[in-house]
């Protein structure tokens, strides 16, 4: 009698112990105890508070008991779930919320040192998280809330962050290798003295910090200077169909900021001294950019194993002393250089006409050296909009397309449009009345025509694909440049009447497609 009882109780203390191990690595989310898990989630939440399906978008669960939740398949788009409590007994099918990792990143905001990459962190709300040191190459971050989040040294390559906000974020030491950024990625008020443009190899253990000289940080707004001019051009390749990240693999470059004023004669003085002494480095002046001549950042190629943090305080060392030489000196010593090379004075020249500006951004690409001639530019005029793209001008601009092949391309690419519901055939037409619009207005300069019909082509080919993501998101930035292009226009144009109809319905209908 007693040794049955010892088995039986023994029976059931293995029993217990066994069920006792399997409920605590089923509520961790192991998957061999799924099953389990959700058998048991599913008598627990029942009759509990139900979200089934529903869009709880911004929704806001800091600190609450959700025990008995229902969550499935819900919308949950940015919602806050700071020191949410039992959130893991929550019924989260359909939802990221499955993922024991990310549940747990957004309830307590903690993700320092931790790996992430490769992971479909889309919509989350992380603001204010600690996310220092972690890892997120290749990770998905759009629309992700990432407001005053510490994100120093983390690894953000090939991550994509269209539409996501990083207002008050801190970036100091982030790699940002061909992280994936668009107009609507907020990066107001970020915190960050300095960056790195490419994870270190063995081949290349320079991983390109920005600002170039390791012994300078930037200034307060350098950050956002430095990246909204990438946005722009990234803007500018897309509509032309160019592989972003073999633009990237193609150089280097050192940017080189004035925060007190500009000097051209000094600078361009300075600027082919460097090239001459470094000819290895091939330096070819690709941007300028500012307001007035109260801010102004110099950005040139770099090819080659040069050394950009020498190369930037040999710049500004040689700056220095030109702009501290008489006047004469001065303009006698580039007169002299110009007689050998007189793209000196045109380099010069660039930069004084640029200042007079109240802002500019200039992109162009200009040689320094011997043995690289010089080519066509491209100028981007913000004109206190980001998407203001005014396309090519200047120099023998080979290789571009003429208006006229352009105006072909859409008229091609609107006819493509099918004729299967009246929305479609709405679209139609307003797309062509939009390109009749542009090309016959007399306000836009040829290279502005250019630029506004290439994002109509852009509508058209996002309206023959409603199903595909990246056209859809090309499609916003189609309109955000047109809407840009209409306000460096008077109100009274015709094509500014135009768009104030035209670009809402044509959104309207991209979103019903």
């Amino acid at each position: 009698m007693i040794v049955a009882v010892a088995a039986a109780v023994l029976t059931f203390s293995v029993l217990l112990a066994l069920s006792v191990y399997i409920s605590k690595r089923a509520v961790e989310g192991d998957s061999k105890y799924a099953l389990i898990r959700k058998i048991a989630i599913a008598i627990c939440t029942y009759r509990g508070t139900s979200f089934q399906k529903t869009d709880l978008t911004d929704a806001n669960f800091t600190a609450a008991k959700l025990r008995q939740a229902d969550f499935r398949q819900a919308n949950l788009t940015r919602v806050r779930w700071f020191q949410a409590a039992s959130l893991s007994k929550a019924r989260t099918t359909g939802t990221y919320l499955e993922d024991p990792k990310i549940r747990q990143l957004v309830v307590t905001l903690n993700g320092q040192d931790q790996n992430f990459d490769h992971m479909d962190l889309r919509g989350l709300n992380l603001q204010g998280a600690n996310l220092a040191d972690a890892s997120f190459i290749g990770a998905k971050l759009s629309e992700a809330t990432l407001e005053g989040a510490n994100l120093d040294r983390a690894k953000l390559v090939q991550t994509q962050l269209y539409g996501a906000n990083l207002s008050g974020a801190s970036l100091t030491g982030a790699i940002i290798q061909d992280w994936s950024i668009s107009t609507d990625t907020n990066f107001d008020g970020v915190k960050c003295d300095y960056v790195y443009m490419q994870l270190p190899t063995k081949a290349d253990p320079d991983p390109c910090r920005k600002p170039d000289n390791r012994n300078e940080n930037f200034e307060p707004g350098d950050f956002a200077d430095f990246i909204a001019p990438i946005i722009k051009t990234l803007n500018l390749y897309q509509t032309q169909n160019v592989d972003l990240r073999v633009v990237a693999q193609q150089f280097k470059t050192l940017d080189l900021f004035h925060h007190e004023g500009i000097d051209p004669a000094a600078a361009a003085v300075a600027l082919k001294q460097l090239s001459e002494h470094y000819p290895e480095a091939d330096l070819e002046v690709v941007a300028l950019e500012g307001r007035g001549d109260d801010k102004v950042r110099l950005q040139a190629k770099v090819r080659g194993a040069a050394d950009r943090s020498q190369l930037s305080a040999e710049y500004f060392a040689a700056y220095r002393e030109m702009s501290a030489m008489p006047y004469a000196d001065l303009q006698s010593l580039l007169a002299g250089m110009a007689e050998k090379d007189e793209r000196i004075r045109s380099l010069e020249s660039m930069v004084t006409t640029a200042i007079k500006s109240d802002k500019f951004y200039v992109e162009t690409v200009y040689s320094l050296g011997d043995t690289v001639t010089e080519k066509s530019s491209i100028n981007i005029n913000a004109g206190g909009d980001i998407g203001n793209v005014s396309g090519l001008v200047g120099g023998n601009v080979s290789g571009v397309m003429n208006l006229g092949t352009i105006s072909g391309n859409v008229t091609n690419s609107i006819a493509q449009l099918p004729d299967d519901s009246a929305e479609k055939a709405e679209l139609k037409a307003l797309l062509k009345q939009l390109q009749d619009a542009i090309e016959a207005e007399p306000a836009l300069e040829p290279e502005d025509k250019a630029e506004a019909l290439a994002q109509v082509q852009t509508l058209a080919e996002a309206g023959q694909k409603p199903e595909d993501g990246a056209l859809q998101k090309a499609a916003k930035t189609a309109m955000k440049i047109l809407k840009g292009t209409t306000a460096g226009l008077s109100e009274t144009t015709k094509l500014v009447a135009e768009c104030t109809n035209l670009l809402p319905a044509i959104s309207g209908l991209l979103l019903l497609l």
